[in-house]
This record gives structure tokens, sequence and C-alpha cells, in this order.
């Protein structure tokens, strides 16, 4: 059996070689490594494949975050609404602004922002709300936007974990996330289901006059050369990581459905376990597994943790410590939160090993210690 990662990029390479290589020969050609042809190529691909007005590449998925909430013009103070159970860098950047970060609970079954708790939130100094699209599949937007609409709130949507994503609406239409809220943001970390071979991100909007500043000010402020309008960054996706990227692009939903073969393989395997609890899926989204996690009831997650890697099986605990626990806040004099479903996640969830390269002599090695395990704790 092939030694099993958590993520294997290197064998998802080996596959698609000669394209990256021809890619990455073609930049170091042209010499254009900035802003050159294989930038502009790679975002009108992203931009034809997201369904979006407008896509504005960016140097990683966290400068995304930050561009757009500065392309708000929101001032010091001013309040924003996010899940507590994310990575850091969605509640991070509402920090670096000088903002007020709001955390609120997550739905148990998706893990994605609960719209009953977002509603109870919102105050006057509201200004904006970023939902987190979590391991891979849609919060629920529909609900989200109508809150949003109902009290003039922008929505950002970290679609970090989901890209490829569709959300479906009441009335049937469907769309990929990240295209929903006023602005859209995506990260091409390596790990990602679409990951660079370094760092980089995107931004997405429907809205003419956002994409403009968005365009500013992740080029130092301006939109002629040496004119600089607002306070901007300098935030820009590198020709080499964008021609990689426009290679993985064209098999992104072939990624899509690896994962998710790996994720039914699993589903199958731990259906009738009632100590674990595999992925709720919401019946608005498809699930495109960024991550694959499991909520063990009643089981020791950390002892599980330690046991699965002393048989070489590696997994992961996203996330220990959830937002409104975090040191990093302790000088903003937020208000304590009861935020009982986060709480009860961070000590229960488990991410095993998902990717595009798991084969089934793997998955049922993963799968039967996994069992193996949790049937001798019960």
């Amino acid at each position: 059996m092939k030694p099993i990662q958590m993520v294997d990029t290197k064998g998802q390479y080996l596959k698609i070689k000669q394209a990256i290589q021809q890619g990455i020969e073609e930049v170091l050609e042209s010499a254009a490594y900035i802003n050159g042809p294989a930038v502009q190529r790679f975002t009108q691909s992203l931009n034809q494949y997201m369904g979006s007005k407008h896509t504005i590449p960016c140097a990683n998925g966290t400068d995304a975050l930050q561009i757009a909430l500065m392309a708000l013009g929101l001032q010091p103070g001013d309040e924003v609404i996010t899940p507590s159970f994310t990575y850091i860098a969605t509640t991070e950047v509402v920090a670096l602004l000088r903002l007020t970060p709001v955390f609120v609970d997550v739905d148990p079954v998706t893990f994605c922002i609960d719209p009953e708790a977002l509603q109870k939130a919102i105050t006057p100094k509201t200004k904006a709300i970023v939902p987190v699209h979590l391991y891979g599949q849609a919060a629920n937007m529909e609900a989200i936007m109508a809150i949003a609409n109902a009290h003039n709130i922008y929505v950002i949507e970290d679609n970090a974990q989901a890209i490829g994503c569709a959300y479906t609406f009441s009335n049937g239409k469907t769309v990929k996330t990240g295209t929903i809220g006023h602005i859209g943001c995506t990260s091409f970390y390596p790990s990602k289901n679409l990951g660079a071979y370094g760092d980089g991100g995107a931004i997405f909007t429907n809205d003419d006059a956002l994409a403009e500043k968005i365009k500013m000010i992740a080029n130092h402020g301006q939109k002629e050369r040496y004119y600089h309008e607002v306070v901007g960054c300098n935030s820009r996706l590198d020709a080499i990581q964008a021609a990689i990227l426009d290679v993985k692009l064209k098999h992104l939903d072939e990624y899509i459905a690896a994962r998710n073969a790996a994720a039914a393989f699993y589903n199958n395997a731990f259906a009738n376990n009632a100590a674990i609890t595999i992925p709720g899926v919401a019946n608005y989204t498809n699930h495109v597994y960024h991550q694959y996690t499991l909520v063990l009831n009643g089981i020791n997650r950390n002892a599980l943790n330690t046991y699965l890697a002393e048989q070489k099986i590696p997994s992961m605990i996203y996330y220990p410590v959830p937002g409104h626990k975090q040191k990093m806040f302790s000088t903003f004099g937020l208000p304590e939160v009861n935020l009982p479903v986060t709480d009860w996640l961070t000590e229960r969830v488990i991410s095993l090993p998902m990717h595009t390269e798991l084969d089934n002599e793997q998955l049922e090695y993963i799968s039967s210690h996994v069992l193996k395990f949790v049937n001798n704790n019960i």
C-alpha cells in the first residue's frame, strides 16, 4: 500500500506533469511574471467557471478577505458577524482593519453559520456578514442574503474551502458559492481543492463599482499608474502560479468527483456506528469535501488522533480553539459569548485524509482502523 498522506499534491501533479511544465515554461519564455498573459488567461477561465461578472486575482486568500472588507469602506468599530468555528484568517482581517468581530454559532449538521444566530446578533453597528462555506459545503446563503438585504448589510463569502461547490435556491436556480454575496473570496493554498504550488487567491463580485475598487486596492490604490486614489496594498497572483492553476482548473470537477467517491467510501464504512456522525449535507448544496470531518460521540478524539498516527494514518483537528476563545482578541473588549454548538464541535471533530489520489486499499485501511479504535472504546 502507498503511504497515506493527508493531502497528496505530488500524486496529483504527476498525472498532469507535462501540462504543468509546459505552462511554467511558457511563462519563463515570455518573461511576463507579473500580470502577464498567464494571469489574464487564468482570470478569464476562472471567471467563466464561476459564472461571476468580475474575477480579481490576488496574492492569497487572507488578502482576498482583507481587500474585500477594505472595498466596503467600513469604519473602525463597525461590526462584522462571522462564525467562530473557522480558520483564524476569516476574523484576523476584521481585527487588522480595527473592525469589531462578532462571533456567532454554527449549525450542528453543516458546521456553517446558523442564520438564526446571525439574525439575533445584528445591531445598528452591523455592517457586514462573512459566512464561511466550511469543509466544502455551502452555508444557507438564501437565508443569509434575506437577512442581509432586510438590514442593508454587506455579505462577503469566505469560499476558500468550497470552490466548485454549487448552491441551489428554492426557485431551482443553481450558482457557484462565492458568487452569491456582494463579494466572494477564495484561496489557492496548495492543499485547497484548486491549489497552486505556492500561494494565491481571488475575489469575485457582480458589482461593477465594487470590482473597480477591489482592483484599485489590490494594486496600491491606483487605476492609472502613479495616481493613487485610495489606500491600497500590493496583492498579486504571480504568473507561474496562474499558469499552474489554469491547468488544474480544467480538472477541478474531476477532482471534486474523486473526493466525493472517497467520501462515499467513508460514509458507507461509518454509517451504522452510533459513536460516529458522518458529514451531513444540506438539501440546498452539494459537498466538495475539502475536508472529511467526523463528529465523535463518547469517544476520546485526541486518543483516536494519536492511535491513527501510530498506524501511519494522518488526521487533523480543525479547529481545536474557536475564534471567540483565541488570545488575539483579548484586547478588543469583546463581550463573552455562549456558543454551545461551536464548543461542542471543537471537542469532537476529527478530519481524515481527503484528496484526489486516495485508493480503495488506503480507504479500507483508514476506515477499518477508525472503527477498530471506536469499537474498542465505546
